[in-house]
This record gives C-alpha cells, structure tokens and sequence, in this order.
C-alpha cells in the first residue's frame, strides 16, 4: 500500500507558490508545472485552504500561501490533504479465530504499525516547508 499523490502534489504546490510570488498562480498554471488536471489541483487547495495554509484572490483568481512557509512543516501538509483515514496501515478483516496466528496476529502487529506511523510523523514534523524550498533552490541552481 502507499500514500495517495496527494501529499507530494500539495508540496509540490506550496513550493511552486512560494518559488513564483509574482505569478498569478491559477489552478489551470499550477496543473501546468505538477501536469495533471486543473480539477486536480482545485481539490488539493480547497484541502490547504480548509487548513489555512494558502488563501484564494477573489475576483482576478490566484492561490497565495497563507503563512510563511517556516511555519509550515510536512505533517501540517500531509495532515491538510488526508492523505490516509484512520491511520497508514489497515488491518485486514475476519482473520480466523480458531487459528493461534489468526486469532493474535492483530493485536501483535497493531502496535508495529501505531509505532511506524508514529515515526514517520514525527520526521515530518521536523522539516519545514521552508527547508524543501531550499533544498528545490539548490537543486536548480546546481543544474543551471
């Protein structure tokens, strides 16, 4: 199993706002640089706005990062785009009773999986989106 897209297209698209501050960053030109449907896009930041980490210009059309990204990390954006429903793992159903595996397995590994996923919220927390942008920076500079 994996995490849905919508994660890293939500990083994608703070990024992109924060890289383009003077660009009117439509839907339609954000679906251009993650190159997937504007629908697509409107979804994702309809999740970001719910979470205060972009607002919408009225009128004239436009996203614009909400906050400064230093005070945005990657959970708040993995949180923001409910990339998972009741946590990362899910349990299959119905094992069998009367098998010793079957009737243990799930209280066994329930506790690995709260564990891992608590790991890897915690790395989240801990990475800004300011610091992605950075690192993006770097990055294209270095190939230019």
């Amino acid at each position: 199993m994996r995490i849905n897209t919508r994660f890293s297209v939500a990083v994608h698209i703070l990024s992109l706002l924060d890289f383009e501050k003077t660009n009117s960053c439509t839907s339609d030109w954000i679906a251009g640089s993650v190159n997937t449907h504007p629908v697509v896009i409107r979804r994702i930041l309809g999740m970001l706005k719910r979470a205060g980490l972009v607002g919408v210009h009225q009128g004239k059309g436009g996203t614009y990062l909400a906050k400064p990204l230093t005070e945005v990390t990657l959970l708040d954006v993995y949180r923001a785009v409910e990339v998972v429903d009741n946590g990362l793992f899910r349990m299959h159903e119905n094992p069998n009773p009367a098998c010793p595996v079957g009737a243990n397995i799930q209280s066994v590994i329930e506790v690995l999986f709260h564990q891992a996923q608590d790991a890897m919220e915690s790395v989240l927390s801990q990475v800004t989106m300011d610091q992605v942008v950075t690192n993006l920076v770097s990055q294209i500079n270095a190939k230019s």
